[in-house]
């Protein structure tokens, strides 16, 4: 093997290889971090002949005592992006994958008690859903391998976890959840200028792809941790079930009724934001080929479209989520 050169300067005292004096550059370092981004990560767990499958896509972002590394490009108290991505491999065969909730805690967990320089770590795991193919045989209860999948759903589930070494915040959510109603859904008595030219609509489509984040309440160790699956279909199951459910005259309205039947219902959530694009349906208009268009053909349009966004708190909370966390 031929040893690699190390680079003439790379034996001088450190501060001669540094840039001008700090005091006479013109730019002060404000809120920085790193780390490694979108690390695929799939688990698989081996039960006999049935397997279960969780495949993540997790970015890690590391911050603390980082000042020195803009500043003078000393590397004393970085730990390599490499590192960060390694452990995240790891970790999913010490740990398991039991949630990405879970998954995200362990990891920030360990990146700022092993690590002086590190006081904060945020870590954003995107879960992709897969679903069992069913085999012949399996209705009578043949036992037969349980080993194939297709991706499940159009949804992407979220999670972003926060530790900064004393308390926590996790906030959950998925997007690309597409939803239509096909009826029950109307649109009239809005402000109208000289470049309004919308008619009022009092049958319509009502159409989104939902992103959703929420907060919840559990942020202390000492506090019992919420089941994070069973929240993640629980709430999923009743922001679905306030959308079929809404007699709607905005999609603004549809999007409280979300909201709020997530905090009535979960009481370990604390704050709801969403992000509902209205995905226009337009009736096409057919007569100039002598049929009558009785709200039964539509042209779906992807582009421009209306983008409705809101927090709704639990009373007496504070909102936390940030407002572009979910939007474009």
């Amino acid at each position: 093997m031929t040893d690699v050169a190390r680079p003439a300067h790379a034996d001088l005292p450190h501060p001669a290889r540094t840039q001008p004096a700090r005091q006479d550059r013109p730019g002060t370092l404000s809120q920085n971090q790193y780390g490694k981004a979108e690390n695929r990560v799939v688990r698989i767990v081996r039960d006999g002949a049935t397997h279960h499958i969780k495949d993540l896509n997790v970015s890690v972002a590391l911050s603390g005592d980082m000042d020195e590394v803009h500043l003078s490009g000393s590397n004393a108290s970085v730990l390599p992006t490499d590192t960060t991505k390694n452990t995240v491999f790891a970790f999913a065969k010490e740990h398991g994958v039991a949630s990405a909730e879970q998954f995200g805690i362990h990891l920030a967990r360990h990146f700022v008690t092993s690590q002086e320089s590190i006081r904060t770590a945020r870590i954003r795991i995107e879960e992709y859903a897969w679903e069992r193919i069913a085999r012949p045989g399996e209705e009578t209860g043949t036992d037969v391998p349980r080993h194939s999948f297709v991706r499940g759903g159009q949804e992407t589930r979220l999670t972003q976890v926060t530790y900064d070494g004393t308390s926590w915040e996790v906030v959950s959510g998925l997007k690309d959840l597409t939803v239509l109603n096909s009826t029950d859904s109307e649109f009239w008595g809005y402000v109208k200028d000289k470049y309004t030219t919308l008619p009022e609509a009092y049958d319509r489509i009502l159409a989104t792809d939902v992103t959703g984040r929420w907060r919840f309440a559990w942020s202390d160790d000492a506090e019992e941790a919420p089941d994070w699956e069973e929240s993640y279909r629980e709430v999923r199951a009743h922001l679905l079930q306030a959308f079929a459910e809404t007699y709607s005259l905005s999609l603004q309205q549809t999007l409280y009724e979300m909201g709020s039947r997530i905090i009535e219902h979960r009481g370990e959530i604390d704050e709801v934001r969403f992000s509902l694009p209205n995905k226009h349906h337009f009736l096409v208009d057919l007569a100039p080929f002598g049929l009558k268009n009785d709200n039964e053909v539509y042209l779906a349009a992807d582009r421009p479209y209306g983008l409705i966004e809101a927090t709704v708190l639990r009373e007496g909370r504070e909102a936390r989520i940030p407002v572009d966390l979910s939007n474009l």
